[in-house]
């Protein structure tokens, strides 16, 4: 993979910059929490201005190549190194999280969850965007293993201090899921290190040797890998810790969850395990696209039998990351490109729909789904959100969701050479079947809802969307839209990374 050394020191600063934010926000008085707001605000609008930057300095014509490249001396004694850089594939989800982080802000701006402590939980909030930024410019697997971990704390304490009444027990089953995936991952990572020569953990290097490792133990290498990336996606049957960490966590928790955390599991695949084992992909494959199918079917399912609005959307991510893990399994350019957009535009859309909940939850003191109704009539425009959210969520075309589900479900005709082109077809025809459940749960949910006469809270007690509700939401609606008419703003950075990334496969 080419490399192009330019400008690396902005890829640092955009992603280290929270932290500077959290180091002022531990010698702010805990009692000023105007001022903690204030630094937690600016930090986050610093960091989407260092990340447009680097959107705008990106090079569009070379979107196939590393670029920002830094590489330091980090950890010599067992070779690792500060190896950092962003292509086509890493580049939408490293700004994708770092506009989350500041929508989130915004929105938190009037909505800290109880008990009030803004200082912990700004704090919180600035290192898991560190975390997640970090996670998509690591280029060395050591680099890639410790922001990948980092994430894992704030989220663990989010969850389990502000977060609903089974809120321990959501955030240690989230807390033990992931360690135990992440320590099959560093057993993968040390096995691939030793057996490429225990030269580098840097990523492009195991890549260009990791072909080289015979079959049969590329294939339990692979399976390591699986199981850490398979945890965190969530897919099925890895999956039920997410129900419950979703329905406990804050507001803010469950978009940071949905919209950017549960890509670090697919991109983990498409980054690390499968270009670097492509005779193991190869044979992995056919399992991660049944078990793909299955999530979706699955999920879709589980969201028929939920009477609780936020375990419903948190089911309709196991079915939404079923689709892009289909589109990952072809091991084509069209199903990569597919599920890196899907991933874009799950979180986009997964995330507005958490916030909406969290909004409802404000406003009617519930989230079940027979005690809510009339929101139409109550609060127009939110019900009017939630329903662009739904049609987005839904697949409807001309919106964002549409162009991460049906090329990953097309992608499945047409597999890879040298996987089962049959069995692939059948998977589509289920995944198809997958959406037509999709547009089940999803009106059936929003006919509950937002038609029919208003059932809880007095009329003039729920007022319709807030001036910092349409600040945070307004660039999520928008990007919804525009990414749902002009899907080749993405898909034009995206594909030449694919290509590249898919060699092994031929492009």
């Amino acid at each position: 993979m080419q490399m192009i050394y330019d400008d690396n020191w902005v890829l640092s600063v955009g992603t280290f910059l929270p932290m500077l934010g959290v180091l002022v926000l531990l010698i702010t008085p805990k009692a000023n929490e105007a001022a903690i707001k204030l630094v937690a605000l600016i930090t986050s609008i610093a960091t989407v201005v260092v990340g447009a930057f680097t959107l705008f300095s990106f090079n569009f014509d070379k979107a196939g190549s590393m670029q920002f490249v830094a590489e330091a001396e980090w950890i010599p004694l067992i070779k690792s190194t500060y190896f950092i850089g962003v292509d086509g594939i890493s580049l939408p989800l490293y700004l994708l999280s770092m506009v989350i982080t500041l929508l989130v802000v915004i929105y938190s701006l009037d909505h800290v969850p109880s008990p009030g402590n803004p200082k912990a939980f700004f704090i919180l909030m600035l290192i898991l965007q560190t975390g997640m930024a970090g996670t998509f410019i690591a280029q060395d697997l050591i680099l890639f293993f410790v922001f990948f971990e980092l994430v894992l704390l704030p989220m663990f304490f989010m969850i389990g201090v502000w977060g609903g009444e089974q809120r321990q027990y959501a955030s240690l089953k989230f807390f033990l899921y992931t360690m135990f995936g992440s320590a099959l991952m560093l057993v993968a990572f040390l096995a691939i290190f030793f057996k490429t020569g225990a030269e580098s953990f840097s990523i492009p290097y195991l890549v260009e040797n990791g072909a080289g490792i015979a079959k049969n133990v590329q294939v339990w290498i692979f399976a390591g890998m699986f199981v850490g990336f398979a945890v965190k996606v969530p897919m099925f049957p890895f999956h039920t810790w997410l129900p419950d960490a979703h329905t406990q966590a804050p507001t803010q928790g469950s978009v940071i969850l949905a919209a950017v955390l549960l890509k670090l599991g697919t991109y983990g695949f498409v980054r690390i395990a499968i270009p670097m084992l492509p005779d193991a992909a190869l044979e992995w494959a056919p399992w991660i696209g049944g078990l793909a199918v299955i999530g979706i079917i699955y999920g879709a399912l589980g969201c028929l039998a939920q009477t609780d609005m936020k375990r419903l959307i948190a089911f309709s991510s196991v079915a939404h990351m079923g689709f892009v893990m289909l589109g990952i399994s072809t091991l084509t350019s069209f199903g990569v490109n597919a599920a890196v957009f899907g991933m874009v535009a799950h979180g986009l859309i997964t995330g507005m729909l958490f916030f909406i909940a969290g909004s409802v939850k404000e406003r009617y003191h519930t989230l079940e789904i027979n005690k809510l109704g009339g929101m139409l009539t109550q609060a127009p425009r939110l019900g009017w959100i939630l329903g662009l959210c739904t049609m987005a969520s839904l697949g409807l075309p001309g919106l964002a969701g549409f162009w991460g589900e049906f090329p990953a479900i097309l992608s499945a005709y047409n597999p890879a050479d040298g996987l089962n082109v049959t069995v692939y077809r059948v998977y589509m025809v289920i995944a198809a079947i997958g959406t037509v459940l999709a547009a089940g749960y999803l009106l059936w949910l929003y006919q509950r809802t937002a038609f029919g006469t208003p059932k809880g809270g007095d009329h003039e007690e729920i007022h319709d969307v807030t001036t910092r509700e349409w600040l945070a939401w307004v660039p999520m609606l928008v990007a919804i839209v525009v990414f749902g008419v002009v899907p080749n703003l993405l898909f034009s950075i995206i594909d030449p990374a694919v290509q590249e990334t898919l060699r092994a496969f031929g492009g």
